[in-house]
């Protein structure tokens, strides 16, 4: 894999992460909340009107275009396994925007995932 097929990956995994850091911030906005025949539109519209949630959206979008372009370029069988690196961002995220909790097994967890992506990498 070369750096240009790389950087693609990795954009496209941040992006994702990025993605669901901002759904995250936008729904915490609206609090907890049930989808019913009644409230579908009032809860609805008030989602989508958080600038977070459309942020998300766009990155979401954007995430799926430049992860075509990696693929284009790069194994399936080696990319997808690089969007677990999308679990050590967003649990550093969490952690740092929105103040979640890293536990040691947690952190154990992101090392585990972070030798797995480093062998797949060199092979």
């Amino acid at each position: 894999m070369n750096a240009f097929s790389l950087a693609l990956i990795l954009t496209g995994v941040t992006l994702n992460a990025v993605a669901q850091l901002l759904l995250k911030l936008g729904v915490n906005s609206v609090g907890h909340f049930a989808f019913t025949r009644d409230n579908i539109m009032p809860v609805g519209l008030q989602l989508i009107s958080q600038w977070p949630i459309l942020g998300g959206l766009a990155c979401y979008g954007i995430s799926v275009v430049v992860w075509i372009l990696g693929l284009s370029r790069v194994d399936v069988s080696i990319a997808y396994p690089m969007l677990s690196l999308g679990y050590i961002l967003n649990a550093l995220g969490a952690w740092y925007f929105l103040g979640e909790s890293l536990s040691a097994q947690r952190l154990i967890a992101i090392g585990v995932i972070m030798v797995g992506v480093i062998l797949l990498a060199r092979s």
